[in-house]
C-alpha cells in the first residue's frame, strides 16, 4: 500500500515510515498539511495516516476536507499522543476510521492497517462521491451536480476507473487494457475518443473542480484543478 504519513515531528515520522516499510508498505512523509494537500493533486494514496495536532491545520480539519473533496473510499487512521475519549469521538465523527495513541506499537499498527485494507476491500461503496460527482456502481450511472448523465457502457467503465484513482497517471495502453481487455485489437485512439467524450459529458474541464488532463505522448490523469485548503 502507498500510505501518506502526515507527521510534523521528524523523529516520529522516521520511526513510523520504518515501521510501515517493515510491513511491506511504501510511505510518503509530509511534515505539514499544505505539502500533503499539494501531493493529493497528483497522487492516489491507499491510506492516510495523520497526526491529530499539526502546526497549520488540525487533524479534524484535514479529515473533514478529505471526505468532502476526495471522498470516503480511502481509509484514514489517526495517530496522536492525545489519549482522551472526547478526542477519539471527535476524530471518528469527523470521518476517521481508526485512532491510535502514541507511542505507536509496530505490530499493532501493521495489524490495524491490514484490518482497514480488508474492510475497505470487502465493503467497497456502491456509491462513490468526488466533489460534485456521484458514481452509482450498482445502477451504473453517474450524476453531475445531481443531474444524471447518459453514458455508454465503456464510457461509464472508463469514468468509474478514473474516479476510483484520482490523481493517478495512466498510459493509453494501460487504460485500453483495463477497460477493453488485454487481448483486444483496438487502436489506442479509441481511448482518446472516449476521454474526449467524458470531458464534454461530465464537464471534466475544471468547471466543477475536476479535470481530465492529458500528458503528451503518454496518457491521462483525473486531477483536481484547485484543492482549496480548509
Amino acid at each position: 500500500m502507498l500510505i501518506a504519513l502526515v507527521e510534523d515531528d521528524p523523529i516520529q515520522a522516521e520511526m513510523l515510515a520504518l515501521t510501515l516499510n517493515s510491513g511491506g508498505h511504501e510511505s510518503r512523509v509530509f511534515h505539514n498539511s499544505l505539502s500533503f494537500f499539494e501531493a493529493l493533486k497528483a497522487t492516489h494514496f491507499d491510506l492516510l495516516l495523520l497526526d491529530w495536532n499539526l502546526p497549520d491545520y488540525s487533524g479534524g480539519m484535514i479529515v473533514k476536507w478529505v471526505r468532502e473533496n476526495v471522498g470516503w473510499q480511502i481509509p484514514i487512521m489517526i495517530a496522536t499522543a492525545v489519549d482522551d475519549e472526547a478526542n477519539v469521538v471527535a476524530a471518528l465523527k469527523s470521518g476517521a476510521d481508526d485512532y491510535l495513541v502514541k507511542p505507536i506499537k509496530p505490530m499493532e499498527i501493521l495489524a490495524r492497517i491490514e484490518v482497514l485494507a480488508r474492510r475497505f476491500k470487502a465493503i467497497a461503496p456502491q456509491v462513490l462521491h468526488l466533489g460534485s460527482y456521484e458514481i452509482d456502481t450498482s445502477q451504473r450511472l453517474i450524476r453531475k451536480a445531481g443531474q444524471e448523465i447518459e453514458l455508454t457502457q465503456k464510457e461509464f467503465d472508463l469514468a468509474l476507473f478514473l474516479f476510483q484513482h484520482p490523481g493517478k497517471l495512466f498510459s493509453r495502453m494501460n487504460l485500453l487494457e483495463k477497460i477493453w481487455g488485454l487481448n483486444v485489437e483496438i487502436d489506442t485512439r479509441t481511448v482518446d475518443t472516449h476521454i474526449s467524450r467524458l470531458r464534454k459529458k461530465l464537464a471534466l474541464d475544471g468547471q466543477l473542480q475536476w479535470q481530465l488532463t492529458s500528458v503528451y505522448g503518454y496518457g491521462y490523469r483525473l486531477e483536481s484543478v484547485v484543492l482549496a485548503t480548509p
